[in-house]
């Protein structure tokens, strides 16, 4: 079986936010699945996607800081900076996080450990509703 549909997501502040019950609820047909993958990828380049903590919000408020000092804003070297000071650093800090997700499924489930969510990582002030799409497959 082999599922392939784009979704949006619900616009969201600057930071990283946990939108796997989101992402879910717009998925139903994985709960036909006993086994196979589900690949999540984000039509975006200053929006990022990874897998982290799900229960303790101050990781989520680590990241966004830990990230901000790595890649700041309002470089003297940047010449791309047509849309805002948060534009230019959001690519690379897009790049570095990636795309994609790859996830197992088991049992109509993800298969995914206690503590892990899947984040939406956004890097923009106003980057507005994110589009992903999502291609499930298995039996």
């Amino acid at each position: 079986m082999w599922v392939q549909k784009e979704i949006k997501l619900m616009a969201k502040e600057r930071g990283f936010h946990l939108v796997t019950e989101e992402i879910l609820q717009q998925l139903p047909e994985l709960k036909q699945i006993r086994i196979g993958l589900l690949n999540v990828f984000i039509q975006h380049t200053s929006a990022s996607l990874t897998i982290n903590e799900n229960a303790d919000y101050t990781v989520r408020k680590d990241f966004e800081r830990f990230f901000n000092r790595m890649v700041p804003e309002d470089e003297p070297y940047y010449q791309h900076n047509y849309e805002g000071s948060d534009d230019m650093p959001a690519h690379p800090k897009g790049s570095i996080l990636g795309a994609s997700l790859t996830i197992p499924v088991s049992k109509g489930q993800l298969k995914m450990g206690t503590w892990q969510g899947i984040y939406l990582c956004e890097h923009r002030n106003y980057g507005g509703q994110r589009r992903l799409v999502l291609t499930l497959q298995g039996e």
